[in-house]
Order: structure tokens, then sequence, then C-alpha cells
């Protein structure tokens, strides 16, 4: 039994077929099929159902497959930790983001982590923050800046660097503009502009509703507070903001916080509390909590 052999077999369950498995092992859809089949002789049971218009695993396959992922983690663990000691710091790492905090100046963290570790790859994603949440558990994300409400994650480590209340920002002309503090209950009857479900925003203004017996009418939705923002101006609704957010255009919106509950938001970098880490990603991870 061949390591190949057992990455053919992981990449062929992966992507559900041998043509997509080839595609992303960057070799001949012939060689995976004839790999998979000297496996399957080895182990004299079929891994896979072949009948079907997508490649199912046997009831073997389904017992093999844990084995196979454990020897292909333990072989990379070899690896880095030769890395890590001959001080050869080389491999790959995700950090995800959400897509609005221009201020933590993330290229710039990346662009010196770059310097000093030429031989890291480094992939940015920019998702929701639950989305970055379930990424750093399953270990597709290293490490992430995310929105949260007033309790991390379970499973996860995190640093607050960005905390900021929430406010509310309407156009000049609307009837709210009078108002320097707006409690949470007077929005129960105003058309408001969110951030989707899944961000921690919206988590933190969900939640105050809720323990407040309220249902937001939220009329529009986007996924970055800039477009929130110009949504309001344009007399659309109430849009619901971190400060900063709302205080950026003072020429076209008025800004007040939400009071009677104080809601605020925090951005926060989180990585997974327990689980293997690699050398790259445990050196991100030190320069992300330095800076």
């Amino acid at each position: 039994m061949e390591l190949r052999q057992l990455e053919y077999f992981v990449a062929v369950t992966e992507e559900a077929g041998f043509t997509k498995a080839a595609t992303r092992l960057h070799v001949a859809q012939p060689g995976v099929s004839a790999q998979i089949r000297q496996l399957e002789r080895e182990l004299g049971q079929p891994l896979f159902d072949r009948s079907g218009r997508t490649v199912r695993l046997t009831e073997v396959g389904e017992a093999v497959l844990p084995y196979a992922r454990a020897a292909l983690a333990a072989v990379e663990g070899a690896r880095l930790s030769v890395d890590e000691l001959t001080g050869l710091l080389r491999g790959h790492v995700t950090i995800g983001t959400i897509d609005w905090i221009q201020s933590l100046d993330l290229p710039g963290m990346l662009a010196g982590f770059h310097r000093d570790h030429p031989n890291v790859e480094i992939t940015v994603i920019q998702e929701k923050a639950d989305s970055l949440t379930g990424g750093l558990r399953d270990g597709r994300i290293d490490l992430a800046f995310l929105s949260m409400g007033s309790e991390p994650p379970e499973e996860l480590t995190t640093r607050v660097v960005i905390e900021q209340d929430l406010y509310a920002a309407v156009g000049h002309g609307h009837p709210l503009a009078r108002r320097s503090t707006i409690p949470l209950r007077a929005l129960a009857d105003e058309d408001l502009i969110c951030l989707p479900k899944g961000t921690g925003l919206r988590t933190v203004l969900d939640g105050a509703c809720t323990d407040a017996g309220l249902s937001p009418r939220v009329a529009f939705e986007a996924g970055e507070p800039p477009v929130l923002a110009q949504l309001a101006a344009h007399g659309l609704g109430v849009a619901i903001l971190p400060e900063s957010a709302a205080r950026a255009r003072p020429d076209d919106l008025h800004a007040m916080p939400i009071v009677r509950p104080r809601l605020s938001g925090r951005i926060a970098l989180a990585w997974r509390t327990e689980g293997p880490r690699s050398p790259a990603a445990r050196a991100l991870i030190t320069r992300a909590r330095e800076r």
C-alpha cells in the first residue's frame, strides 16, 4: 500500500469522481483509476460503487477513509515537524476575514509575513462570520478576523481587536434625524437596512430584539456597511451600522447610538483552541496577535 494510492483514494472520495480527482491531482485520469484498482486488489474489496452517475464509497470504503486521511495527515505532520526543527517555514495557511475591516491593515500584515516567510503560501477568503466560524472548527481556515456578539464561539480562542457601538443612521430628511440617541424599541416600526443573517452585527441586533420581544422589520440587506449607508442616505430606511461606518458620511447621514440597551459589535482574531496547527499557521497567528 502506497501513500500515493491513499492520496488518490481520498481525492476521488472528496471530488465524487475520478475525472475531477485527476484534475485536482494534476495527473491523467487513467492513472488515478489504475492506482485505485491496485489499492482495491491489495485490500481484497471494492472501495467505490461505480454503478451510478457519481462515484460513491462502499461500506468498506467508508471504513478505510478515516485511516487513509490519518495516514496522510501523519506524513504531513512529520514533514512539518522536520521543517520546524530545521527552521525552514513552509506550507500553506488560510486566513479568513469579513470584508470591511480596512482599519486592521490586513494586507500590510500579510506583506510583512510574506517577506519573512516567502515559502509559505497564503490564501485569504472573505465570508460571513458563521461561515468563518465553521471553517475554523473544521480546519479549513487557520485563523480569521470575524465579527461576533458578546459571547465567543465555542471551540475557538478569540482576541478582541475592535469594539464599536451599534448606531442607527438615517438621511437628514428622515423624521428620526432630530434625535441624538434612539432606544431599540423605537426602531420596531421602522424599515431597517441591515447586514445579512450570519454576520456578527446582525446576530447582536436580532438577539437584542428577541430579548426585548421585538420583531424587526428588515427592508433591505447588504453585505457591506458602506452599501447600507448609501441606501439609508437615499431615504430607504434606517441603517444599522458600527459607529465608524455610521459617522463616515456626516454630509448625508445623521448617526445616533442605539440605547436601552446599548449594543456593541466586536471584531476578534480567532483560531481553533484544540487540534493540530502547522508551524506556518502558528507563526501567522503569532504575527497577527503581535500586530
